[in-house]
């Protein structure tokens, strides 16, 4: 049986209960990759989920839902995908009331996913930039629908300096025409937000909601805040928050559709430079110091995604490959729950 490192809990609670060691490398479904991953990025969901039971899983649980990898084995129904090529995605989709998450998320050497979940990188990108944007910019997108914004109209985005916020303000005037742009932040964040396409932006520590003037027909909050942040709203103003449960009765919850189509649609302004992944300073993180990044990113401080890389033997030989892939059905028997359903054998 062909084991890989991967990091994984088996009982809920604090960072702590985080453990590295080794796993069975899954088999792909008919309809699933097996993708070698190079960088994962972390997301408040994943910490979460390890705290309490917000999605039924099994034990143990692999956290992590983004990443950027290579595929080195496919299931006998994939189309759009070969062997060798470079791909990323956010592999959870929380939303599917069909099938419970996957307990093998993507903090680990290998992942399954989807065939529809993920799309090709973009050239342009390093694996550790990929794997920062699925989660948050589908995120990002699904919120303006869920609003019903319009061409033309002005905003207002609570927290723009997070990893959902970075890209809203990128997103608010290329894809969906915002006439006029404000975010707030904290001081030290101020010109770092201000090179992602606000027209103003104000310093929370400084400035009261109820100070701001002008009003807006649209509200983004990235953070929960909306409680304080709706006076900045036009009374018939669309009010969208994207945490649960919303801090104000009128807010609108918005989740997120997962699907690498709509990861494929971005790629020509990835391409061109015209939307950027944004990775705090601080934010690659070695994958022996997963502990660490997540200690970092719930302190809710964090400047864009927080990303981990550096997987053990990201640089394995083809005939590596080869030899995961002849023996990945013995496998089978060993793994529970969800990784264990009706599995295809790829030699």
């Amino acid at each position: 049986m062909k084991m890989q490192k991967a990091w994984f809990y088996e009982e809920y609670g604090p960072k702590q209960v985080l453990k590295l060691g080794d796993l069975p490398i899954p088999s792909p479904l008919h309809n699933q990759l097996l993708v070698q991953v190079h960088a994962a990025a972390l997301n408040p969901i994943d910490s979460k989920r390890r705290l309490r039971p917000i999605f039924p899983s099994e034990f143990p649980v692999v956290p992590g839902c983004d990443m950027a990898g290579v595929v080195i084995g496919k299931g006998i129904n994939v189309k759009k995908f070969e062997i060798g090529d470079e791909v990323y995605g956010n592999i959870q989709d929380f939303n599917n009331t069909d099938e419970n998450p996957k307990q093998l998320g993507t903090l680990a050497q290998f992942i399954v996913v989807e065939e529809k979940l993920v799309a090709r990188k973009p050239k342009c990108l390093s694996f550790e930039e990929a794997a920062s944007l699925p989660l948050a910019v589908q995120t990002a997108i699904e919120g303006f629908k869920t609003g019903d914004f319009k061409k033309g109209e002005t905003m207002f985005v609570v927290g723009g300096a997070g990893g959902v916020g970075t890209l809203v303000l990128q997103l608010a005037k290329l894809l969906f025409g915002a006439s006029y742009v404000v975010s707030s932040c904290s001081t030290p964040k101020v010109k770092f937000v201000k090179q992602f396409g606000a027209d103003e932006v104000v310093d929370y520590t400084k400035t009261k909601y109820e100070d701001i003037h002008e009003k807006f027909d649209f509200l983004y909050d990235t953070v929960g805040d909306c409680k304080k942040s709706i006076v900045v709203a036009k009374k018939d103003g669309a009010i969208v928050d994207i945490t649960w449960p919303p801090s104000h009765p009128r807010a609108v919850y918005s989740s997120l559709s997962v699907s690498g189509e709509i990861l494929e649609n971005l790629r020509p302004y990835l391409e061109r430079g015209e939307l950027k992944a944004v990775i705090d300073p601080k934010g690659e993180y070695d994958f022996e110091n997963v502990i660490e990044a997540f200690g970092y990113i719930e302190t809710g401080r964090a400047w864009g995604k927080v990303v981990v890389s550096c997987f053990p033997n990201n640089n394995m030989e083809n005939h590596h490959s080869s030899n995961i892939l002849s023996e990945i059905d013995n496998n089978i028997q060993h793994v529970s729950g969800n990784l264990a359903k009706d599995l295809y054998c790829l030699k």
